[in-house]
Parts: C-alpha cells; structure tokens; sequence
C-alpha cells in the first residue's frame, strides 16, 4: 500500500482537530487604547489591522474582525491574564564618587531588591552601571562595571542565585543628567537594577 494517502488522510485529520490562531486586543493597565499590525511573512501588513479595544481577530486566511462583550473575554482570559508574570521592577541605586561603594541613601534599597527578587521565581536580575564623565572613558568602562558587580555581589550574598542574574557596565554612555566631559554629576554615578 502507498504511504501517501495515508499520509494525506493524517494531515487531513490533523488540520480537522488544529484551531484558529486568534488576536485580541485588550485595553492597557492605564486603560490606553493601542493597536496591533500582524505581518505576513514577506513583511506586507495585512488588510485589517486590530484597532478597537476588546476586539479579535483570525490571525489566519482572511482576517475578520469582530467586538467581545468585555464580560466574557474577562471571564474567557482570566486565567490566562492571572498567570502572567508581574510587571517588571526597576531601582536606581547611587555611588559616591570614583567609588563602588554605595550612598548611604542608596543602601537600604538592596534589602527591598532582595525582597522582590525572592518573591518572584525564576526571576532573572540585571545589574547596568554607570559614571559621570569625570575622568577618561576607559577608566569609566572599568568603574561602571565595577559598581555594577559591588551590588550583583551583594544579592548574592544574601541569598539571590548568581545563575539569575547579570551585571554589565555601560561607563558613561546612557547620562541620566546630560554633562559636558569631565564633570561631577552624582545622579549619573549610578547602577540600575531591573527585576524581571
């Protein structure tokens, strides 16, 4: 017997039992109205973009838009909606110049990361330090990498797994007070920690 009917009557089994990818369009934590463009693969966008708020549409063929009472799509995508993962965190710890050390202002923010890291698993932490223009570019690539290491070290001594996280040290690239070259600015003497 030839394998390729039987392989057709499976395919056609399969593609009876497959579902429609759908696109639905839900209102952001802010209530804020986007919209989404789905793409074909060559990159031409489709006919219909999803524009309306609590709206859907087929993702294949032709695609049809139609409006969800939002009711049933809470009811629908509860589920789905509770188990996404919680927004990410992000905290600006301060060094004293030329220095790894942390302000004093600074330090207590450590224990509130290690808080929010321990009640998120499989969190994963990155660590990004930065300078001030106040010295040479390389010795600030050194620094920023430094600081960035000083708090990655610290959570991990208290308990964060050093698999999940990650420092990098950006120097003075990225000010979060534009300066000339070669000027103190404390708030760019800084590392910022993102939990996600």
């Amino acid at each position: 017997m030839s394998r390729t009917p039987l392989a057709l009557a499976a395919a056609g089994l399969l593609a009876g039992c497959a579902t429609t990818p759908t696109l639905t369009l839900l209102p952001s934590e802010e209530g804020k109205q986007g919209a989404v463009a789905v793409l074909e693969e060559n990159g031409r966008p489709m006919e219909t973009v999803v524009s309306e708020l609590n709206s859907s549409t087929n993702l294949s063929g032709t695609p049809r838009t139609r409006a969800i009472d939002p009711a049933k799509l809470k009811a629908r995508q509860l589920a789905l909606l509770e188990a996404l993962p919680p927004p990410p965190v992000r905290l600006t710890l301060y060094f004293l110049e030329g220095t790894a050390e942390l302000t004093p202002e600074s330090a207590p923010g450590l224990a509130f990361l290690t808080k929010e890291v321990s009640e998120r698993p499989g969190a994963e932490v990155q660590v990004t330090g930065y300078t001030d223009t106040l010295g040479s570019a390389d010795d600030n690539d050194r620094l920023s990498q430094q600081r960035a290491e000083e708090v990655l070290g610290v959570l991990a001594r208290q308990g964060i797994d050093p698999a999940m996280m990650s420092a990098v040290g950006r120097g003075e690239r990225n000010l979060r007070v534009p300066t000339p070259d070669n000027t103190r600015e404390p708030a760019n003497r800084r590392v910022v920690v993102t939990i996600r």
